[in-house]
This record gives structure tokens, C-alpha cells and sequence, in this order.
């Protein structure tokens, strides 16, 4: 639910720019301050310093304490968050120094996954993400605990302090082993409806990219256009990570036109967690499993190269590399339908296949079934078939797998011409009628 602007927690932000490239450090406080309203904030100040390298005790200099702890002091705020991922001392540190509460990049993230998941497999992955992260800070706070006299190694020899951290690290460390096996489960339910899919013969595309380009909305627009009977439409909010659900539904255009399967996966995201990559792989996989990748690119976004790069980064990562690809490059309504894309674009290369729309147009929603199609079936065999009236069976599954463009019944059998499948053209090559 959203949370009015005035009724939201106030925060201050901070960002440390380490590098020459100027552009991307703004693009990256430009999606921190994004974050932070996602996860329910208000963003009131921004702090930012030039250093060559982080501090390893307290990430920013001395002189840039000093000059927030005034701030937060003057305006009440209780809440700094950083534009990185720090270490267990340095959120010690800060914490300590600033006097307020203190989130880094990773757990403001993990704040908004917290609060999006629906499905019981995304809460158990962004649990253990969250148990991935706490961990370590328990250890590193551990540390810096005094110790009573003895040097046993008892926990009878353990400061109070001391003896609690050690408890909530095996308590987390148990709850990670639960969580483990929970997701092991759920991961084994996937594949079963993964091979499910599979046995369809439906050929499976992936809308992937950028968190907030407009998958969901493309999604909608495929279920309101060409969706079966009863089927659910996705959440969708203009917003970071308004949906981490992998969500796969049939897309049935109609017109003579086969079916396929069409999957929304959770959004990408610059510097994403690793923990989070991890946590999520299961749910990725439906990515990398995909015949398309149909990658989405919000055209308003003035850094949407930046934000292609990274997506095609991340697919590297989880293994999508190779898989053929279709890059739509959304929101043309709002911006410029004249900008040379594939050009200006160095990730986008001449044999990818490429094409501009507004998700909310209901004739852009059709021409993008259209090139889905052709561009799932451009692996497909075409054949011409004679299939005997004594093997329904076989009939009844060509038409659900193939994309039949002739089907004729004559005195011996039933004529079909069509492109099929590899694994269907060679289980039915004895039916051959020539070209």
C-alpha cells in the first residue's frame, strides 16, 4: 500500500563517488533516492563525497560525519542510507558516529524485496538473502565484545553480550539450514511444472530486463489481448520491483497463429546484491531455460543503454548468454519513436531482432504476439504430413505444438503442412508426404 508523502520516514542519503565516471555515480543516487521512496521513505537530504577509495573503518572522511551528524541533528531525521554495500565495522562505525540508524544499499533493498513477496518461494528466497546478509554483521559485531575472565572457549567464559550473538548466529545458521531445505522443495515443485511445460511442446518465451521498464504491463497486455479464459493478470506499479514472482502464462494469438508460454521474471537491477542473485537463481532459471529472451527497455529512461548493458551483463551471469534474443524498447508513446535503435545501442547487435512499442497500445500488443511468434518458431522444421486416420493421437498433439498452416482431409488420412518442432518433426518423419 502506498504510503502518503507526508506520513513517510524521513532519510538522508549518501554516496561516495570513487571513479572518473561522474554520469554513473548521479545515475546511481538518481536510483538510490528511487529505492528509498520504494521502500517507503522520504528522502530529505543528499550528501556526497569525492574519494579515491572508501574508508575501511568509516566509508566517508571525518569531515563528512561531521557535516551529516549536524544535519541530523538540526532536522530530528533518524535514518542514513548509504550507496554501497558496507562492511560489518563500517555499519558499526556509522551507526555509532552518526547516531541514527543506518541501512546500506543491500538492505534497502532487501527491505523492499521483504515487503513484495507474495508467493511462498519468494519469501523463503528473500529470507535467506536477508540471513545471508545479517550473518556476517552478528560476527563482526562479536568481535568488538569484551569478554569476561577465562580463556576456555566455553560459552560459560562469554560476556552476556557475547553469549546472545552467539545464540542468534546459531539460530540463524539453523533457520538457514530450514530455509535451505523449504527452497530445495519448492525448487523440485518448479521443475515439475518446468517438465510440465515442456511435455506441451509450447515453445517459452522470458520477458526480462530493467527493474520498472514495463514487463508487467506487457504481460497484462498479452493476458487483456490473446490470455485463456480464467487466466490471473500480474501486479503492476510504477515502481522498483513491484513484482519478484516468476509468473508463466499462455499466450494463444489466435488467427491460425500457435500458442506459447510467456514468463514475467523479477527485474535486474545495477550493483544487485549478489546475495540476492543467488537467493533468486531458482527463479531465473526460467530465463536461461527460455527459446526467447524478450528483453524490455523503457525508452523514456535517459540512461536505458546503461540499463541494456546491465541487463545483458546479468544474463551472462545466470547463464542466458546464448539464448536468441528480442529486444522491445517500450514507453514510444513517451519518447522519441525516431531514436536509431541498435545503432546507439553497442549490446544490441544487427542479427538481434528488434522493435518499439507503447505496452499500452493494444495494436503495439498485437505486432509484439506477432514477432514473439515468428521469432520462437524461426527454429522450427517445416514439414509436410500424411498422418493415418488410426492416429488421432498424433493429429491431436500436432495441433497443439505445431504451427500448421494447411490441414486437408482426404480419403487415406489427414494432409498437414506446418512448421514443427525438432523433437516432433523427427517423431513423426514416417508420415512424410514430401514437399
Amino acid at each position: 500500500m502506498d504510503i502518503p508523502e507526508n506520513e513517510r520516514q524521513p532519510a538522508a542519503l549518501v554516496g561516495l563517488n570513487t571513479g572518473a565516471d561522474g554520469l554513473h555515480f548521479e545515475k546511481s543516487m538518481k536510483e538510490l533516492a528511487a529505492l528509498a521512496s520504494a521502500a517507503g521513505f522520504r528522502v530529505s537530504g543528499v550528501f556526497t563525497q569525492n574519494l579515491q577509495k572508501p574508508g575501511a573503518g568509516y566509508y566517508i572522511g571525518s569531515g563528512k560525519i561531521e557535516e551529516i551528524r549536524a544535519y541530523l541533528g538540526m532536522t530530528g531525521i533518524d535514518l542514513v542510507i548509504f550507496d554501497s554495500q558496507l562492511s560489518p565495522t563500517q555499519l558499526k562505525n556509522l551507526s555509532a558516529a552518526l547516531g541514527a540508524e543506518v541501512l546500506d544499499r543491500t538492505a534497502l533493498i532487501l527491505q523492499i524485496f521483504g515487503g513484495r513477496a507474495r508467493t511462498r518461494e519468494a519469501a523463503l528466497q528473500v529470507e535467506y538473502a536477508s540471513l545471508q546478509y545479517m550473518l556476517p554483521r552478528l560476527t563482526g559485531l562479536h568481535r568488538e565484545l569484551g569478554r569476561q575472565a577465562g580463556t576456555s572457549g566455553s560459552m560459560s567464559s562469554r560476556g552476556a553480550g557475547e553469549k546472545k550473538l552467539e545464540l542468534d548466529r546459531r539460530r540463524i545458521e539453523s533457520r538457514m539450514a530450514e530455509v535451505r531445505r523449504d527452497l530445495e522443495s519448492v525448487g523440485r515443485e518448479r521443475e515439475i511444472q518446468r517438465k510440465r511445460r515442456a511435455g506441451s511442446g509450447l515453445p517459452m518465451a522470458a520477458l526480462v530486463g530493467y527493474t520498472n521498464a514495463g514487463k508487467s504491463t506487457i504481460m497484462n497486455g498479452m493476458l487483456r489481448e490473446f490470455g485463456e479464459e480464467g487466466e490471473r493478470s500480474v501486479f503492476e506499479e510504477d515502481m522498483l520491483f513491484a513484482t519478484l514472482d516468476t509468473t508463466v502464462r499462455r499466450i494463444s494469438p489466435g488467427g491460425g497463429k500457435k500458442p506459447f508460454l510467456l514468463s514475467d521474471t523479477v527485474g535486474f537491477i545495477d550493483n544487485l546484491p549478489v546475495p540476492l542473485i543467488r537467493a533468486f537463481r531458482s527463479t531465473l532459471e526460467e530465463a536461461s531455460l527460455a527459446d526467447l529472451l524478450v528483453i524490455v527497455t523503457d525508452l523514456t529512461d535517459p540512461d536505458y543503454r546503461e540499463n541494456l548493458e546491465v541487463t545483458v551483463k546479468t544474463l551472462s551471469e545466470i547463464g542466458a548468454g546464448g539464448i536468441p534474443r528480442l529486444f522491445v524498447f517500450n514507453k514510444a508513446d513517451l519518447a522519441d519513436r525516431g531514436k536509431d535503435i541498435g545503432i546507439s545501442v553497442p549490446c544490441v547487435s544487427a542479427e538481434d531482432a528488434k522493435i518499439t512499442i507503447s505496452a499500452k497500445d493494444p495494436a503495439d500488443i498485437a505486432r509484439l504476439a506477432d514477432e514473439i511468434g515468428r521469432c520462437v518458431n524461426r527454429g522450427r522444421i517445416f514439414m509436410r504430413l500424411m498422418i493415418p486416420y488410426s492416429d488421432g493421437a498424433a493429429l491431436a498433439s500436432l495441433r497443439k505444438t505445431s504451427d500448421i498452416t494447411v490441414l486437408e482431409y482426404t480419403e487415406i488420412g489427414t494432409l498437414v503442412e506446418g512448421a514443427l518442432t525438432e523433437s516432433d518433426a523427427g517423431r513423426y518423419r514416417a508420415y512424410s508426404a514430401g514437399t
